[in-house]
């Protein structure tokens, strides 16, 4: 077993150079290796899962854990280790990122056809699937944090790609993201592990309420709580949660597209992974961290939906979606907390918050695998018209039944139509919010003695904006669908560009990819007990909850109740689109960008005050601070350090260079006196070398100053300790 996880994490890696290296000599041979260890590994994660879903014949068949768990671990890395695990979730998430770079590979060789550094690509797009196993199966914050940084620093190759101003912009947002967040977590570890003495999930299952309770030290809670914020704010950047959500929309668009389905469908999850953690394992039935997570899943679900109505590029719609789609997630697990803790403290039966997780879960993999079609659909738009805004690719799907079929799989699968998957996991959701209402209504003992951060009151308008969020998700998808498939372009030449590409638009590799991904969606929705329930029961030992009494198998995924609020979501959407879109957005048969451009946090908040307000208030305490030492040394000078009777100060140069100018002098006037005689040298050695001396200081100083040389030294300084802990780990 620990061959076959190994082979999961590493077994990309260690294939992403040697398919570099056969890319410098064969692009065909190398796209095919590509295909082969992406597909391998699929295989691979397949029987990981199969053989964590087999029940040991131990056990009976009403287990607790009807997954196996199991465990590996490479020793003497940096003193910790690295330690990964499997279990029912693990092991799904690893086969359904697999999964994605297996389709998203062999879309890729097509869609790369006409583009420069192909083998650039590739060397990362296998680097960054070995970092993601290795996120998904690790089983302690350090081998996460590991994993999770190598994911971004190799992913962020992907936004900067095609190499043009916007794109190098986005990526250098994208990496300013991940390397804060990821600076944020380290001290999330730091200040976890100096409470706890371990980062290891298992051993974390509730240590706040423990040291909340039993610790000693009064302080350690609210230390914990501290770690905790880090940690989610890490976490939350990478999975694109509001305020932090500012990378997803300006590195899709430029991202290539099948770069862009994995950005969105897997990266983020990665993030929601150690979110899932903190709030199942760290923070366990903490009624103040749920209500945190619910407000996070609010704000980001209501935002990105504005954001993506608002939009007129294809992909940046897209991507503004993904941030709406976390933010349902995050609702749901901010539920799943709420919950818990009702639960912990009242005795309610479980069934509710196993309705939270389960569409949490569920939702998860819907996003994953709705987001992979939506973007390999939105690239063979891309890689026909090499345009995205909908005003130039209008009216493109006009005879194309099978993108057409491709497109309308995953528009009815994210915006929640019942059949389709995205209906089943943001019904239980729903369900989730109803139940804790009702919950809070039915307990008034628990109202007057409990400190509650959300009262029935803000359950139902949370109830609401979770229905109109969907709504939205409608009217964006349907303004999406009616610009590509039913319109027209105004440019009847361009249009008639577009009508011959019929059969010709995607080869028969890319069709088979995108008809097989789209396929699973309503057979996913079609079959919910059979399949939906399935892949939410994979979840429950992840998270610590277990459902030996079979309820959530009785949900009624169409039952009038639900039903309802699907069909409130899918009036909202068709009334804000009827009016917002057709009315307000198009003018003079354009699509028309309403958005106001002062509200971009990047450009109007995060830059500005990383970039210059910040340098600015720094800059003036430096100089203030310098003028304070620069007037107390004066003082000390004048008072009790008073200068001695010295020699006057030099003109220029040193002591140092004066000496050396001196011999310098004497050498001339030796060679002045004997070989020089008839034409002899007067040279200024004291203000030579002084101006050498004041050149090399300032070059020094630059150099000192850089962020290069400070990099270099920090580089430097881990590898020395990196190598200190091997030897003494050694020895």
């Amino acid at each position: 077993m620990n061959g076959l996880i190994y082979s999961i994490v590493f077994g990309p890696m260690a294939a992403a150079i040697l398919g570099y290296l056969i890319g410098r000599l064969d692009k065909t041979a190398r796209c095919r290796f590509a295909d082969v260890v992406t597909g391998l590994t699929f295989g691979l994660s397949v029987c990981l899962f199969c053989l964590t879903a087999s029940q040991d014949a131990g056990l009976s068949g009403a287990s607790l854990l009807p997954y196996r768990k199991y465990t590996a671990e490479i020793p003497y890395v940096c003193g910790m280790g690295l330690h990964f695990t499997t279990d029912g979730f693990r092991a799904l998430y690893g086969m359904v990122a697999s999964f994605m770079w297996f389709m998203s590979t062999l879309f890729s060789k097509e869609y790369f056809t006409h583009y420069r550094n192909r083998n650039r690509y590739y060397l990362f797009l296998l680097l960054t699937l070995g970092a993601t196993e290795g996120v998904f199966l690790s089983a302690d914050f350090y081998t996460t944090f590991l994993f999770f940084e190598v994911m971004s620093f190799t992913s962020y190759v992907w936004v900067a790609q095609d190499e043009r101003q916007e794109s190098l912009r986005a990526a250098a947002t994208y990496l300013a993201v991940a390397v804060i967040g990821g600076l944020v977590m380290l001290m999330g570890i730091f200040l976890l592990y100096d409470v706890t003495g371990t980062l290891f999930f298992d051993d974390l299952l509730g240590a706040y309420r423990v040291y909340g309770l039993l610790s000693s030290r009064s302080t350690d809670s609210t230390q914990l709580m501290i770690a905790g914020l880090c940690l989610l704010f890490g976490f939350g950047a990478k999975a694109g949660a509001f305020p932090l959500h500012i990378w997803l929309p300006k590195a899709h668009p430029v991202a290539p597209a099948p770069a862009s389905a994995l950005l969105s469908g897997i990266l983020t999850k990665a993030g929601m992974y150690g979110i899932l953690i903190l709030t199942a394992y760290l923070f366990c039935g903490d009624i103040a961290w749920g209500s945190l997570i619910l407000l996070l899943g609010v704000c980001t679900m209501v935002i990105g939906a504005v954001l993506a109505l608002f939009s007129v590029d294809l992909k940046r719609t897209l991507a503004c979606s993904s941030v709406s789609q976390i933010g349902f997630i995050l609702v749901g697990v901010g539920m799943s907390g709420l919950l818990a803790a009702n639960s912990a403290l009242l005795g309610y039966q479980a069934a509710d918050n196993l309705t939270a997780i389960r569409g949490s879960l569920l939702h998860m993999v819907n996003h994953s695998l709705i987001k992979l079609v939506l973007f390999m659909a939105a690239g063979v738009i891309f890689m026909n018209v090499h345009k995205l805004n909908l005003n130039e690719i209008r009216g493109f799907g006009h005879g194309k039944p099978l993108l057409h079929f491709i497109f309308l799989m995953g528009a009815l699968g994210i915006g929640g139509v019942p059949l389709w998957n995205g209906y089943i996991s943001k019904t239980l959701i729903h369900e989730s919010i109803v139940a804790y209402t009702e919950q809070l209504l039915a307990s008034s003992v628990f109202l007057h003695d409990t400190k509650l951060y959300f009262s029935p009151d803000l359950l139902k308008a949370v109830e609401w904006l979770f229905l109109i969020s969907g709504g939205l998700t409608v009217a964006y998808m349907a303004k999406l669908y009616v610009a590509i498939f039913v319109e027209k372009n105004e440019d009847s030449a361009v249009q008639e560009k577009f009508d011959t590409l019929n059969g010709r638009y995607i080869n028969r590799v890319s069709a088979f990819v995108l008809t097989l991904s789209a396929a699973l969606l309503p057979l996913m929705g079609f079959l919910p007990h059979l399949v939906m329930d399935k892949i939410a029961d994979a979840g429950q030992g992840f998270l610590q909850t277990y459902d030996a009494a079979g309820a959530a198998e009785k949900i009624a995924y169409f039952s009038p109740e639900n039903l309802k609020g699907a069909a409130i979501s899918l009036a909202i959407g068709v009334l804000v689109y009827l009016v917002i879109v057709r009315l307000w957005m198009i003018r003079n048969g354009r699509y028309v960008n309403r958005w106001y451009r002062y509200l971009d946090l990047e450009d109007y908040v995060y830059r500005p005050i990383l970039l210059k307000a910040l340098p600015f208030v720094f800059g003036v305490l430096c100089r203030i601070c310098d003028s304070l030492v620069d007037t107390v040394v004066v003082f000390l000078r004048k008072t009790l350090y008073r200068d001695s009777k010295l020699p006057q100060e030099l003109p220029e140069g040193t002591p140092l260079t004066h000496a050396a100018a001196c011999v310098a002098s004497c050498f001339q006037w030796f060679g002045n006196w004997t070989w020089h005689r008839k034409r002899p040298r007067a040279i200024d050695y004291d203000h030579r070398f002084a101006m050498f001396h004041e050149e090399w200081s300032e070059n020094t100083a630059m150099i000192s100053r850089s962020m290069s040389f400070g990099l270099l030294l920090f580089c430097i300084g881990l590898l020395v300790t990196v190598g200190y802990l091997f030897v003494m780990d050694i020895f």
